[in-house]
């Protein structure tokens, strides 16, 4: 009950009137049944908006520190993410992976819908990397289709590290629904997984326009960041030859 009360009397009708945000494809979106939604991930926001964009619920998957911190805060945030449609990552597995597949199948199973981001983190520079296979064993051991989605411009109005950005019109594409029902029986086959993986981002690439790096995301940050830190190092150091230099020529 909460999850529609903040969707369609609180936070909804605020970013619809402030953003207005635009949707396209949304008659791929099945009206009942389980299904993933499969999206790029450009920014903190994508889950407020393209949840926003259909009237069935989705339900995403949050670090379990959301939903056990104690305190005020800890009950706040709690009541915050479980009526924004977030679960708590079952870890009982061990892995965050392993949760996050055995969390979305309980939500399939129920008949529900379930947002996933392939990529595992949000894009850094805004291009399209490689996906996850933990998506297509989910999809095979549910038995369920997948909605390739395009999320546009989140980055704009909220980019990575910053609360806001600048003021845009955010849009949302649902592709076509993907059936791997002729790949039944082979979740445990890590080419078939990496095909099935490989043909939803494709799409996503389609949908989106963005650029596809066949790197997966968090490896591509980290090499970013290290490139910026060493040009910072070699930029300092460069500074301080000249400045010596300055010295000795006065």
């Amino acid at each position: 009950m909460f999850y529609w009360f903040l969707k369609w009397v609180v936070i909804g009708p605020v970013l619809k009137l402030i953003f207005r945000p635009w949707t396209e494809g949304t008659e791929n979106v099945p009206e009942e049944g389980g299904a993933i939604l499969a999206s790029n991930h450009l920014s903190y926001s994508d889950w407020l908006f393209m949840p926003l964009t259909i009237p069935r619920r989705v339900t995403f998957v949050a670090k379990a520190e959301y939903f056990t911190s104690p305190g005020v805060k800890g009950w706040l945030q709690k009541t915050f993410f479980s009526g924004a449609g977030q679960v708590p990552i079952d870890r009982s597995g061990g892995r965050a992976s392993e949760g996050a597949i055995t969390t979305g199948l309980k939500v399939l199973s129920a008949g529900d819908l379930f947002g996933i981001y392939p990529e595992g983190t949000r894009s850094h520079d805004g291009r399209l990397y490689r996906g996850k296979t933990g998506l297509a064993r989910m999809a095979l051991e549910a038995k369920v289709p997948v909605i390739p989605v395009a999320v546009i411009d989140t980055d704009v109005v909220a980019p990575p590290g910053k609360i806001f950005g600048r003021y845009a019109r955010p849009g949302v594409r649902f592709g076509k629904p993907l059936d791997f029902s002729r790949y039944e029986g082979l979740e445990g086959d890590r080419y078939v997984l990496r095909s099935i993986t490989d043909e939803i981002m494709y799409e996503i690439m389609e949908l989106s326009g963005r650029e596809y790096v066949d790197v997966y995301s968090a490896r591509a940050k980290t090499e970013a960041q290290q490139q910026a830190k060493a040009a910072a190092a070699a930029a300092k150091a460069e500074a301080k030859e000249a400045k010596a230099a300055e010295k000795e020529a006065g």
